[in-house]
């Protein structure tokens, strides 16, 4: 049973020179109610179905999505089941956790606040917040809101503190939590570092200031004011919403389970939304009904940071700039619990994709640009590339020889994130084995240069010889979906011997996450728990005294004699949390 396909079209929208922002508001406004199935036999539509096939179901959680072009709304649809125990399918109208996407409603509520003159984005946040420790830096609103603090994240602090993030925790504990750090990732302005803990605390800045929670003030300032009215930002986890989709997983042994993450702390997260919803959000950035109405605050929440050196970042007020095939893009993506969101816009096309899903492994960022490849690039023009690539993959492939492959066999790793790739080969094939866990495969495109399958987005990896290098190491320059490239370099994995290895074990503890570790040999690997968690995790050597779990790095410390006096602790977002052995 196919679900409720909905078009939106009006011939009669035109966009005129002259035209003032209140008429084009008015026409856009009555577009909407005018619906019609003038697309009903459009290609395009027939194509993107396909991309849902898999979810065009009533076994299935899925997802909805809303294309948009000049102004309406020209093509959304639900895929798939809002309530599997009760048999309800999504609709238009179905409601979704944003996860981090939620960032933009915080954003716009700063620079509102700014407008008026509430606040300063230039002021130190120790003015609103002074339990935030001193670090002897300044630390700003601007700092917060593009990701330029060095303030540890939140839900990293809590996975290695041993507090399941499924779990329902106040806002004072998250304080807690927040301010018991005594160091930062690096000094304010640096560098950028995604941290969800900016977003938080910028929450409760809007709170302090306004005299209002959050989800007041932004009803009352952004919701209501563009009849967001499926909208809210879900501070009590035991509100009833209506056309409230059940977030769900994907289980090993097939199946779906729920993803009963129960949370109302928001700022970095927590807004509940629809697909209709957004699209108003998006209009609003071609013309602005908030605040005093002036263009002067998109125009500021669409300008990305800086850092210290004057370097401009791809992130604006919650906004990743990037390109895509050529072309502008304003976007974000959010994951929280069973919930997905991508939200992308073309401004020099007029052009926006929202896809929202309520299934946690589903990847609604690649999909969002599959369909912008549908509507803004030449059909003829992609099946021909599309053919040509296969046939040059193909013959690449079958002509790979297996001398070039041992040649890049190895472990490479990137000295900013210390993440490693593993790669090896399996029958004429490359395969990398990410220290995160995934694995994915590397088909050839020339001798050099490599395109990944079965990655969530599309990488290419190109491989270089280092000509100044003794050892003649190899570099892997990585591209993740046409961003900035990252550099790994080939490295000799450690492999210490189980004398080596007990010369890690001990207990260690952190004042700032206050909790120990318990480090053992067992089974001829060095394992750890926590004090009051007995679950073990193995940790794997790399290079010389660091081990690192799926996402979590130890690097052990040494003194003087050459003893195991302690460790630093790191993930993605947290730098150097100290263990001292006791």
């Amino acid at each position: 049973m196919k679900c409720r396909t909905e078009i939106i079209f009006n011939t009669k929208v035109m966009m005129e020179e002259k035209m003032s922002e209140k008429a084009h508001v008015s026409l856009i406004t009555k577009s909407i109610s005018n619906l019609t199935d003038s697309m009903e036999n459009d290609p395009r539509t027939k194509l993107v179905d396909q991309l849902f096939s898999q979810y065009d179901r009533r076994d299935t959680p899925g997802c909805v999505i809303a294309i948009i072009k000049d102004g309406r709304i020209i093509y959304k649809r639900a895929y798939g089941m809002a309530d599997l125990e009760r048999d309800v399918p999504l609709t238009t109208k179905s409601v979704f956790e944003l996860g981090s996407l939620s960032k933009q409603f915080v954003a716009m509520s700063i620079l509102l606040l700014s407008e008026s003159g509430s606040l300063s984005i230039d002021d130190d946040i120790r003015k609103y917040i002074p339990e935030i420790p001193s670090y002897r830096r300044i630390i700003t609103i601007n700092h917060l809101i593009h990701h330029t603090s060095g303030i540890r994240d939140y839900y990293g602090l809590m996975t290695l503190s041993g507090m399941p993030i499924e779990n329902h925790y106040t806002e004072a504990q998250i304080f807690e939590l927040i301010t018991r750090q005594k160091e930062l990732n690096f000094p304010p302005g640096e560098k950028y570092l995604y941290s969800n803990t900016g977003y938080f605390l910028l929450g409760n800045i809007v709170k302090i200031i306004s005299g209002k929670s959050l989800q007041e003030y932004a009803d009352e300032n952004i919701f209501k004011p563009l009849g967001m009215n499926s909208t809210l930002f879900n501070d009590d986890f035991t509100r009833v919403i209506k056309n409230r989709a059940i977030g769900y997983f994907s289980k090993k042994e097939g199946g779906y389970g729920l993803a009963n993450y129960v949370s109302d702390i928001v700022g970095d997260g927590g807004v509940m939304t629809s697909v209709e919803d957004l699209f108003l959000w998006d209009q609003n950035f071609y013309y602005n009904k908030l605040g005093k109405g002036r263009q002067e605050i998109i125009k500021q929440f669409l300008t990305p940071g800086a850092l210290n050196n004057g370097k401009e970042i791809d992130y604006a007020f919650a906004i990743e700039i990037e390109t895509y095939n050529g072309l502008k893009t304003f976007g974000h993506d959010g994951g929280w619990a069973g919930y997905r969101s991508h939200m992308i816009r073309f401004p020099g096309n007029f052009f926006s994709v929202i896809c929202l899903s309520n299934l946690a492994d589903f990847g609604p960022t690649a999909i969002n640009k599959r369909i912008a490849d549908i509507y803004l690039r030449d059909k003829s023009y992609i099946n021909i590339q599309k053919s040509a690539k296969i046939s040059m993959l193909k013959a690449k492939s079958n002509n790979q020889s297996e001398l070039l492959l041992k040649e890049i066999e190895g472990a490479y790793q990137n000295k900013e994130t210390r993440e490693i790739y593993r790669l090896e080969t399996l029958n004429g094939k490359v395969f990398v084995n990410q220290s995160s866990g995934r694995i994915f495969q590397l088909v050839p495109i020339n001798e050099k240069r490599f395109k990944s399958v079965g990655a969530p987005v599309d990488i290419q990896v190109i491989f270089i010889n280092s000509k100044k290098s003794k050892n003649k190491n190899i570099y892997l320059k990585v591209i993740i979906t046409e961003k900035k490239p990252i550099f790994f370099r080939q490295i000799n994995l450690f492999s210490p011997s189980i004398e080596k290895l007990n010369e890690y074990s001990g207990s260690y503890y952190s004042k700032e996450l206050d909790v120990t570790y318990i480090l053992k040999v067992k089974d001829d690997q060095l394992t750890y728990y926590l004090k009051d968690i007995k679950e073990t995790v193995v940790l794997y050597p790399t290079i010389k005294d660091e081990f690192r779990s799926d996402v979590t790095i130890f690097n052990f410390i040494r003194n003087r004699k050459g003893q195991v006096k302690g460790l630093n602790v790191e993930t993605y977002r947290i730098k150097k949390i100290s263990f001292f052995k006791i």
